[in-house]
């Protein structure tokens, strides 16, 4: 079963929910602006500090692309430390935020924001090999069916010499949901490689608000085993550089995970198995 990739069921329920999750999500304790509003950022332990592996020297004359940026908070925080953004999301209040948002930080000068379709993105920011870093965090490609045009859009975007930094819920993990399992662990749900089809989960629940209750609850999600998404950004032609697994997140992804400082959750005791990794692949140098 194969997908229209700009046109669809499937891009209009899962639009249509994060549509709706904007406004719940900045009246959250989750996300929390505070920190941006002084300068800083919200960037999670993991991805701070890669990127702080991958400039030492901070972001100055950095160009970063973000896909897949919600409201640009992680966006903006990466302007905050000095680099020059623009963020992707095909979520129309989504955009309207991160633009208002750097407009009242002052930094519409180095942050622009464009409402797009991931898989339209080369249409709509036309600039090849323009950026130094493309950025995508948490959440990302379980909403994309193919991940194969994915990563040749990274590649396309990227210098050479330029990288993908991307950390990503770990797909072992998402099998498991619940805490039906001994001691309150989760259980198997999902299968890990389903040939490419979706789970469509009418799911009214939000991981920022326990209380919320989604009118746009219908959303369809696909995952992507982890030699999937190597090889994908191999044959785009990106070498990978780096890969690690964590184990934790940087949301509660299970009633088993309690929180462990810093915004972080994770198993209480034994490491049971990973629950995200990070991959930074380059797109190498023409020379």
């Amino acid at each position: 079963m194969g997908f229209d990739l700009r046109d669809g069921e499937w891009l209009d329920d899962n639009r249509a929910n994060w549509d709706e999750r904007v406004g719940v999500h900045l009246a959250s304790d989750f996300y929390d602006q505070a920190p941006l509003r002084a300068g800083g950022g919200v960037l999670d332990p993991i991805a701070a500090a890669g990127i702080d592996r991958l400039h030492p020297d901070g972001l100055e004359s950095v160009r970063v692309l973000h896909l897949q940026c919600h409201f640009g908070s992680d966006t903006l925080s990466l302007v905050n430390r000095g680099a020059t953004a623009v963020g992707i999301d095909f979520a129309p209040a989504a955009v309207a935020e991160a633009r208002r948002m750097a407009a009242e930080l002052g930094v519409e000068g180095r942050a622009r924001f464009i409402e797009s379709n991931v898989y339209d993105a080369r249409h709509m920011l036309p600039e090849p090999e323009s950026f130094d870093l493309v950025f995508a965090t948490w959440g990302t490609i379980n909403w994309l069916p193919d991940i194969a045009e994915w990563a040749r859009i990274v590649a396309w975007f990227l210098k050479p010499g330029g990288r993908l930094y991307f950390a990503e819920g770990h797909p072992s993990a998402m099998v498991l949901d619940g805490a039906d399992g001994p001691g309150g662990l989760p259980t198997i749900s999902y299968a890990y490689d389903n040939a490419g089809q979706p789970d469509v989960l009418d799911d009214p629940s939000d991981y920022a608000d326990p209380g919320a209750k989604l009118v746009n609850s219908r959303n369809w999600e696909w995952l992507h085993p982890l030699s999937t998404v190597l090889g994908a950004l191999r044959d785009a032609g990106l070498e990978v550089e780096a890969f690690d697994e964590h184990y934790s997140v940087p949301w509660q992804i299970y009633p088993a995970t309690p929180a462990l400082g810093e915004g972080m959750y994770g198993w209480p005791a034994e490491h049971w198995l990973p629950l995200s990794y990070e991959i930074v692949a380059r797109n190498p140098s023409a020379a």
